[in-house]
């Protein structure tokens, strides 16, 4: 109702003007404003329910966006969870040769004097001794004495790595107790669209440096898994030239006792 009487509203007004009919009560009626006035009326019902629809998406996304800014109650109690420490290594110091072991496994201070130590030295040959050794000789103690080197190597390369690992864990723990209380946490400020996105990233670095050390882990049990194949092998190798070493002396000797033989029953007269 309240629609036909704003559209005989504005045809009243619209169509005041150049007159082609006159009525005996001096209204003045133009077919062309009427029409003109009819079409602008249709404007504004098309207008009204675009802007209808528009509220309404309006509305929509408001309220979506108000039930997705609201936060979980009580997270902390819901999702905090505990984890163990990282605990350094102890370990008695009878003699004196285990405080340096233990300061580079848990702080990656003095690694190489730590192991050197607690481990037993290698002496080192004789040169005369050594350049008098048969070829074959020589070369089977070198590859021994490189193996013990090489180990010696990877173990203090994989003390330090585990003691940077401890020694920085405290301070890795306390950024990753930040992070947990930042993201339990119900302050709006924390909670803004920029805030999620800084957590997320700072966890995402995190991330990365675990698996940073934990690569580092693998390379070093890497690095003590192929040195002991390397000794595995030089065992094996060992073994296996003894064995040709022995077959050569024995088709040689077997060599000698025949062609003996032989010449001493060609030899050989009855008296």
């Amino acid at each position: 109702m309240r629609n036909r009487v704003l559209a005989a509203f504005l045809i009243a007004v619209l169509c005041v003007g150049t007159a082609s009919a006159q009525f005996g009560s001096g209204i003045v009626y133009d077919p062309t404003n009427f029409h003109n006035a009819v079409l602008r009326y249709q404007q504004l019902q098309q207008h009204l329910i675009q802007l209808q629809k528009t509220y309404t998406q309006i509305v929509t996304a408001y309220n979506l966006a108000l039930q997705m800014s609201r936060n979980i109650h009580n997270m902390p109690a819901r999702y905090r969870a505990l984890f163990s420490n990282w605990r350094n290594v102890t370990a008695t110091n009878t003699y004196g040769n285990t405080s340096g072991w233990l300061g580079g496994v848990n702080a990656d201070l003095n690694t190489v004097n730590g192991y050197l130590r607690a481990t037993t030295q290698l002496t080192q040959y004789n040169p005369l001794r050594l350049n008098g050794m048969p070829d074959f000789e020589r070369a089977r103690v070198q590859s021994q004495y490189a193996s013990v080197e090489l180990a010696d190597g990877a173990n203090m390369n994989a003390l330090s790595t585990i003691g940077a690992i401890r020694g920085n864990a405290a301070a890795l723990q306390t950024h990753m107790n930040n992070l947990e209380q930042d993201s339990l946490s119900d302050d709006s400020s924390l909670n803004s669209e920029v805030a999620v996105l800084n957590k997320i990233n700072a966890t995402n670095v995190l991330t990365l440096r675990s698996v940073q050390d934990t690569n580092k882990l693998l390379a070093s049990l890497l690095e003590q898994q192929t040195i002991a194949s390397k000794q595995q092998r030089e065992m094996t190798t060992d073994a296996i030239n003894a064995e040709v070493s022995r077959q050569s002396s024995l088709s040689t000797n077997l060599t000698q006792v025949t062609g003996t033989l032989t010449s001493s029953l060609q030899n050989f007269r009855m008296p």
